[in-house]
């Protein structure tokens, strides 16, 4: 079996020596269910003062190998353009390490914040757990759904792919023409998108939120077939430290077509959230 780490790792060099040398800040990308990492690169170029790292699961054979693949990150190492061996965990020592998660990917984060490898959330049509009773399909799906996807994917994974993305915009959103904007199906292996149901299946992060330090920026859709807005609520009122952004008549993508309004917002958010870490207690 390949070894996720070592595939991370050689990504993350291939990725990172193209930047420049970190500035202070990093991010790390982690995108959801069937989605290339690209889908994230308009809004990356709002944010030119921090340093991308995008994690790509687009080959993953299991739930497990998903989760090493990001928590790998904090070990990865990669070349600065002044040729050092730089890493995530060494830019923590001289700045911060935020964690972006879309999705499945803000499941993925939950875990890594819950393990105190993050400085800062921030989430975009998260959920700190995917299947949902009856009683909360205000928070995620029944498991049933899911069971459906993933038997339908072994007769026609393209079907599968193009119907979930039609349940990722909102209604508004389809109207306005963003429908093409969506990166295209087929960039997962079909191993990958079977893998990722079932890590949607399992995870749950529900008892971890109390315990998250860190500062949370939650930007969710009001209008979110996928993960409802009611998601959200659940993780500002649980994360101790969330604030959070209600994208009117956003779907599951609540960054797109609004990029440069979102970089903003994150911006706006960090700042405020260094200016509390460099404050003196009293």
């Amino acid at each position: 079996m390949t070894d996720p780490i070592r595939i991370f790792a050689n990504r993350a060099a291939l990725g990172a020596s193209k930047s420049t040398k970190p500035r202070g800040t990093v991010i790390l990308w982690l995108t959801g269910w069937s989605m290339p990492e690209t889908v994230f690169a308009e809004l990356q170029s709002h944010l030119p003062e921090f340093v991308h790292v995008p994690v790509q699961f687009t080959c993953a054979e299991t739930p497990e190998q998903m989760m090493a693949l990001a928590e790998a990150a904090s070990v990865a190492w990669f070349t600065g353009t002044d040729g050092t061996l730089l890493s995530l965990a060494s830019s923590r020592r001289s700045g911060k390490v935020l964690i972006a998660g879309w999705s499945l990917g803000g499941l993925l984060a939950l875990r890594l914040a819950a393990w105190g490898f993050a400085d800062g959330l921030v989430l975009f049509g998260a959920t700190a757990r995917f299947v949902r009773s009856r009683e909360q399909s205000d928070r995620g799906w029944p498991d049933a759904v899911l069971q459906h996807m993933a038997a339908a994917i072994a007769k026609d994974r393209l079907a599968v792919e193009t119907q979930f993305r039609e349940r990722l915009l909102s209604d508004g959103e389809k109207k306005a023409g963003l429908f093409p904007q969506l990166p295209r199906t087929g960039s997962w292996t079909t191993v990958a998108l079977l893998a990722g149901i079932q890590l949607l299946r399992k995870a749950n992060h529900v008892p971890d939120l109390t315990e998250i330090a860190c500062p949370a920026l939650l930007v969710h859709g009001k209008e979110d077939k996928v993960c409802p807005y009611g998601a959200a609520e659940e993780l500002y009122e649980r994360l101790p430290q969330a604030e959070i952004l209600p994208v009117e008549g956003g779907g599951h993508i609540p960054f797109l077509g609004r990029e440069a309004h979102i970089a903003d917002a994150i911006r706006r958010w960090w700042h405020g959230a260094q200016a509390a870490f460099d404050s003196p207690t009293i």
